[in-house]
């Protein structure tokens, strides 16, 4: 008797094998069997910080000096202002060095700014309402469409580094936006993959693959009429989500009134969730992905967001790439289902408030 590929679905929850990723071309080595492994390393729970709603020493709070030398404005809501420890810069220096295909460098303009999410330094996304992440998605769409005007910026790059062990250099809730004139290479990954799947099939890759979670629902999370969220199919990371529009947009400039409301309270929800699965702030990379800004009409991007966590086991044990993860092939235990099923669990009111 022949399997079908509903037993072959189900047997990944059993046995090693590898997922494929097709927003970037790569595989990721699963071993479901590993996390029945007894784990004898130490777990703890760390006092959870509660930090004031206005720090003197912060550098970000309104009307502190930053080292730099400036001084923020005493502003209320959210905060923009290029950074100024830039790790580009917008002159071109018009370098270009190759020898033999082997030593090669060119120069890269760049804008990076910092985004400063509310005046209070105790809040984060997690614990602002509604309408001050709304005010957030805002100021995202304005400095989209603003550095998108400018001629030689080709992409931008909206992401949010939380959490000391993810490089964040201040709890003040804030993001960076790096405007660039090349694709990153990430972005570069996705933009063939996307394109190769569109004149493949006649249809956009990351419509197609919402459309077929949906159906499944087995690594939905949560989701409300313009938004889902999900563990990918192929996530690495162990809590990995992915936040993917319902409408076929290409970035967030398109977002109508509507979807920009969606937006910002689906990202309270997931935050909230995180929060909630060790009690704790909870540590993550996240940044959206939209379609170049190179004047072209690109059909075939999809906007989307990925929010990448290191923890694990508990509020202390981060997953680091190591070994074979770092010569051979990115791997994890616990499946994207089993993620899934325990996000999914969560209540959407913040620990905080609960005690």
């Amino acid at each position: 008797m022949g399997r079908d590929g509903l037993i072959a679905m189900q047997e990944l929850s059993e046995f090693p094998h590898r997922r494929f990723n097709p927003l970037i071309g790569e595989w990721v080595l699963v071993s479901p069997h590993r996390a029945k492994r007894p784990w004898r390393g130490k777990i703890e729970t760390p006092p959870t910080l509660v930090e004031a709603a206005y720090d003197p020493e912060c550098y970000l709070c309104p009307g502190n000096a930053r080292a730099g030398g400036m001084h923020n404005p005493d502003y209320k809501s959210t905060f923009v202002f290029d950074n100024d420890f830039s790790g580009l810069l917008p002159d071109d220096l018009a370098c270009d060095v190759n020898h033999n295909d082997l030593l090669v460098a060119k120069s890269e303009q760049g804008i990076c700014r910092v985004m400063c999410f509310n005046e209070r330094h105790d809040l984060t996304l997690a614990t602002m309402s509604d309408s001050q992440v709304g005010a957030v998605v805002d100021a995202w769409v304005e400095q989209y469409r603003e550095l998108a005007g400018i001629p030689w910026v080709n992409h931008i790059q909206i992401f949010e580094n939380r959490g000391e062990i993810m490089g964040a250099s201040n709890p003040h809730p804030h993001c960076q936006i790096w405007a660039t004139a090349s694709l990153p290479n990430q972005a570069e990954k996705e933009n063939l993959a996307q394109l190769h799947y569109q004149e493949k099939h006649g249809s956009c890759l990351l419509c197609d693959y919402l459309r077929l979670e949906l159906q499944r629902d087995e690594r939905i999370i949560c989701r409300n009429a313009e938004f889902a969220l999900l563990v990918p199919f192929w996530a690495v990371w162990p809590f990995e989500v992915m936040l993917v529009s319902t409408r076929h947009l290409g970035a967030m400039d398109e977002l109508n009134p509507t979807e920009k409301e969606s937006l910002a309270e689906i990202l309270r929800r997931v935050c909230i969730r995180y929060d909630n699965l060790f009690e704790v702030p909870f540590p993550y990379t996240m940044g959206f992905h939209q379609k170049p800004t190179d004047e072209r009409e690109h059909r075939e991007w999809h906007f989307h967001a990925h929010y990448y966590p290191p923890l694990l086991r508990s509020a202390t044990i981060p997953k680091f790439m190591v070994g074979y993860e770092m010569l051979g092939t990115p791997q994890r235990d616990l499946t994207p289902e089993a993620a899934a099923e325990r996000l999914r669990g969560l209540s959407e009111v913040h620990y905080r408030e609960r005690t």
